[in-house]
């Protein structure tokens, strides 16, 4: 079955990209001596964790608990939440534990202790990480303004909880400006984690792992000492951001939507259906600062180099319309004809479709349910 037999728009993810982004990276972590737990919310697929998984992942993340709900489910064994878990959840996640081996992140004393009750009573142990704040200013302990070396101290001791090591997430590479930009943050990340590790050491705690977590910067921290585990989840995709951030080109982008033109209103103006609710309103991030909601190509067979179509610009979407203006004045598309988009966000794309459709090439191979698809809580 050919793609242009499908209705649109559609969400494609090319399997030979996929599976050579997949064993690219995790040979780039073994080659480091890095375990490489790949975090599943970018696919939500139990099918594709397999495939990590057989190809030597040691296990995946999950951003919710309902996720983790669904990749039990799918046979996976090893799961952790880099996601500050309420302890209202508590039931959820013993129930997981009877199923896998789980492990969360704490940043707040009056949670985890609230984890160490819960745990104590329950009779159970939870492997916790303490997730440090490296400058995302998200989620973690700053140790810019909280005494990090006494939080880990108050953790390590509390009964139910078995403290791991430290955990981080250097999500302010995506608004790097260049590549050195994205090395220093990746060896200020390693340095920050290595030194309060050190520090627990002087206090008779020991620090068994050392994780870390982001697309970008993954080329930079895969060298650094010090480090054991590695959380990259957008790879195995990839997307327009990743390509402005020097991640990836667009030949290793794996997912594109399928799209069709439905309208010319103007020579300079064409519609696709794709609107909103198919590519999301996520802004492109990246050196070159991209403008528009995605690049398109005009090949449907994506040949190898890529070619974009530089002349269109995907100005603006309604839910379910795209709005592309022609650069140079007019376009040669006309109704009915079909484009490949390559998004600026993949995760969030792949959180819109209930399927995918696995595809060489042009041609469909399979159908891959999005199993966790919706599960934010």
């Amino acid at each position: 079955m050919h793609i242009t037999d499908l209705p649109t728009p559609q969400v494609l993810v090319d399997r030979p990209r996929l599976l050579k982004n997949i064993a690219r990276q995790q040979a780039a972590a073994a080659a480091h001596g890095l375990r490489l737990r790949p975090h599943a919310k970018t696919h939500k697929s139990p099918t594709i964790a397999a495939w990590q998984i057989g190809r030597g992942a040691t296990g995946i993340c999950c951003a919710k608990v309902g996720e983790a709900e669904v990749f039990v489910e799918g046979g996976v064994t090893d799961i952790r939440l880099p996601y500050p878990v309420n302890p209202a959840s508590a039931p959820r996640l013993l129930a997981l534990m009877d199923r896998a081996a789980i492990s969360i992140i704490v940043d707040h004393l009056d949670v985890a202790r609230v984890w160490s009750d819960v745990m104590r009573r329950a009779g159970r142990t939870l492997d916790v990480l303490v997730k440090i704040d490296v400058g995302f200013h998200r989620c973690g302990v700053d140790p810019d303004r909280v005494d990090a070396r006494a939080f880990v101290r108050a953790v390590a001791g509390m009964p139910g909880l078995r403290l791991r090591g430290l955990l981080s997430h250097a999500g302010q590479g995506y608004a790097a400006s260049s590549g050195d930009e994205l090395k220093r943050i990746a060896e200020d990340e390693a340095a920050r984690l290595v030194a309060l590790q050190l520090a627990a050491r002087q206090d008779g705690i020991a620090l068994e792992e050392i994780s870390v977590g982001a697309t970008p910067t993954f080329r930079f921290s895969v060298a650094q000492p010090g480090l054991t585990e590695i959380r990259p989840g957008n790879y195995v995709y990839y997307d327009r951001t990743q390509v402005s951030l020097g991640a990836a080109s667009l030949d290793d982008c794996a997912l594109t939507v399928l799209a069709m033109v439905v309208s010319k209103p103007a020579p300079d103006r064409i519609i696709l259906d794709s609107g909103a609710k198919t590519l999301t309103t996520d802004a492109a991030r990246g050196f070159d600062k991209p403008a528009g909601y995605g690049t398109i190509l005009t090949d449907l067979a994506m040949p190898s180099p890529a070619a974009p179509d530089t002349s269109l610009a995907i100005e603006r979407l309604s839910e379910e319309h795209a709005v592309v203006r022609a650069l140079t004045g007019s376009t040669p598309l006309e109704p009915g004809d079909r484009v490949r988009i390559v998004p600026n966000h993949s995760c969030v794309v792949s959180n819109l479709v209930d399927e995918v459709r696995l595809v060489d090439g042009t041609e469909i191979i399979d159908t891959l349910p999005v199993a966790a698809r919706g599960r934010i809580a």
